[in-house]
C-alpha cells in the first residue's frame, strides 16, 4: 500500500484550505516532520484508545475526564518543544483528529515506519 507523504515533507498551507481529508493529510503529516513529535502522538493515542477501551468495558467513565488531558498533552508537548509548530488542530480540529487516527493506525500496522 502506498502511504501519503512518505518523508513527512513540508508542504505549503493551501490559501483556498482544504476541501477534503484527502487534501488534509499529506500536509498534516508534513507538520510531523519531527520523529520525536509523531513518537508522542503514537504515544497519547494509544493511552487514549485504551482509556476509551477500558471506559467501554467497565462501563465506567471516571477516566473520560483524562482523555482529553492526554490525548492533547502528549501532542502539544510534541509541536511546542520538538516540532516547534502550531498543531494543526487549531485551525482543522476534525481533520487533525482524523489523522491523528490515521496516523496511528499507519504505524501499527506498519504501513508506515515511525
Amino acid at each position: 500500500m502506498v502511504v501519503a507523504n512518505p518523508n513527512y515533507k513540508r508542504l505549503p498551507l493551501p490559501a483556498s484550505g482544504f476541501g477534503t481529508f484527502a487534501d488534509f493529510y499529506p500536509f498534516y503529516l508534513g507538520e510531523h516532520a519531527n520523529r520525536t513529535c509523531r513518537r508522542l502522538h503514537i504515544l497519547g493515542t494509544t493511552i487514549v484508545l485504551a482509556l476509551d477501551t477500558l471506559a467501554l468495558l467497565t462501563l465506567s467513565l471516571k477516566v473520560l475526564p483524562f482523555v482529553p488531558l492526554i490525548g492533547y498533552g502528549f501532542a502539544w508537548t510534541g509541536h511546542f518543544f520538538f516540532e516547534h509548530n502550531r498543531p494543526a488542530t487549531f485551525k482543522h480540529p476534525m481533520y487533525s483528529l482524523m489523522g491523528d487516527l490515521r496516523l496511528w493506525w499507519e504505524v501499527v500496522t506498519r504501513q508506515r515506519p515511525l
